[in-house]
C-alpha cells in the first residue's frame, strides 16, 4: 500500500478502527458497557449532535463552516417552546425547524453577497441570533410541560425513543440526497474547485445558500427535540455544539479543505465521541484526561486531513 492509499484508508475508516478498539476495550473494563440498554442511551443522548453533524457535512464538503448552528439550536429551543405555550403544542414542534431553515438561508445569503468567509459570517451571525433568543425569552427559561410537546423527546417506538428513529431518517434522507442527487454532486463540485464549477456552468452562490440552509432546518430540527425532552425552552441552549458537530465531522474523515465527506462518517464521529464520554464516564476517569483524548484524536484527524490535501 502506498503512502497516498494508507493516508486515504485513515481518512475514510480510521474513524471506525477507533471505534471497534475503544468498544473492546469498554467492554472489557465494565460489565454495564456492553449492554442494550447503555448504547440506546448513547445513541439517544447524541441524537441532536448527530442530526447537527449530519448537516454540517455538507456545509464542510463544500468548503465552508457553520458556528452560528448552536445559535440557531438556542432559537429554535425559545421559539418552539413559546409557541406550544401560547399558540399550541404541535405547531412549536413544527416549526421550529423551519425557523431554523429561514436562518440558515440568512446565513448563505449573507456569505454569498457580502462575499467574506463563512467563518467569520457565522460568528456574527452567532451573536445575532444569541441575542434575538436572549430577548424573545427575557433571559428566562421557558417551561413546557406538555404531554402533547414532550412526545417527541421523551417518547419510544418499537422500543427506540423517538429522536433515534428522527436521526437515522434524517441521515438516510441527507446521504441520498448527497450522493444520488445532481444537488448533491454539485456540492462536491463546488467544493473541490470552486472556479471549476462556474466555468461548467453551476451556480455556486445557490449550492452554497442551500447546504446553510440545510444546516439551519438541521440545528432547528436538534432543537426540537432537546426542549421537549427537558421541557424547556431556554437562550443557552446549544452553547458549544457547533463545536462538536465541526469536530465529529473531522472525526468522520470529511476534509476541511472541501470536495471530500460523506454522512455516515460524520455519524461515526458523533459515536466515538459518545464512546469516549460514556467510556470516561463508566470507569470514573478524570474530565481533564477526557478532554485531552478528544483534543489529540481531533488533532490527529486534522493532520490526517492536511495530508491528504498536500499529498
Amino acid at each position: 500500500m502506498t503512502r497516498a492509499q494508507l493516508i486515504h484508508f485513515m481518512q475514510s475508516y480510521a474513524v471506525l478502527i477507533l471505534i471497534a478498539v475503544l468498544m473492546i476495550v469498554l467492554s472489557l473494563s465494565s460489565d454495564s458497557f456492553l449492554t442494550g440498554r447503555n448504547l440506546l442511551n448513547i445513541l439517544n443522548q447524541n441524537a441532536p449532535l448527530a442530526i447537527m453533524a449530519s448537516a454540517m457535512t455538507l456545509v464542510i464538503i463544500v468548503g465552508g463552516f457553520d458556528l452560528s448552528v448552536g445559535a440557531i439550536f438556542a432559537m429554535g429551543s425559545v421559539a418552539s417552546a413559546w409557541l406550544a405555550l401560547n399558540v399550541n403544542p404541535y405547531l412549536g414542534l413544527l416549526l421550529a425547524p423551519f425557523v431554523g431553515l429561514a436562518l440558515g438561508f440568512v446565513n448563505g445569503l449573507a456569505i454569498t453577497t457580502l462575499r467574506v468567509h463563512s467563518f467569520l459570517a457565522t460568528i456574527a451571525t452567532a451573536l445575532i441570533f444569541s441575542g434575538i433568543a436572549v430577548a424573545l425569552s427575557d433571559g428566562r427559561l421557558i417551561s413546557v410541560r406538555l404531554d402533547e410537546f414532550t412526545w417527541l423527546g421523551r417518547g419510544r417506538f418499537l422500543g427506540v425513543f423517538n429522536a433515534v428513529w428522527l436521526m437515522a431518517i434524517f441521515a438516510i434522507f441527507l446521504t441520498f440526497f448527497l450522493n444520488h442527487t445532481t444537488f448533491g454532486r454539485r456540492v462536491f463540485s463546488v467544493g473541490g474547485n470552486e472556479e471549476a464549477a462556474i466555468l461548467s456552468g453551476i451556480r455556486t452562490n445557490r449550492i452554497k445558500i442551500a447546504t446553510f440552509a440545510i444546516a439551519g432546518f438541521a440545528a432547528g430540527l436538534a432543537s426540537i427535540i432537546t426542549t421537549s425532552r427537558v421541557a424547556l425552552g431556554q437562550a443557552s441552549a446549544g452553547s458549544g455544539m457547533e463545536l462538536q458537530a465541526i469536530a465529529a465531522v473531522i472525526l468522520g474523515g470529511t476534509s476541511i479543505y472541501g470536495g471530500q465527506g460523506a454522512v455516515w462518517r460524520s455519524l461515526a464521529g458523533v459515536f466515538l465521541l459518545a464512546l469516549v464520554n460514556n467510556g470516561f464516564n463508566i470507569l470514573s476517569i478524570d474530565p481533564f484526561f477526557r478532554d485531552l483524548t478528544m483534543g489529540l484524536i481531533i488533532l490527529a484527524a486534522v493532520g490526517i486531513s492536511a495530508m491528504g490535501r498536500h499529498r
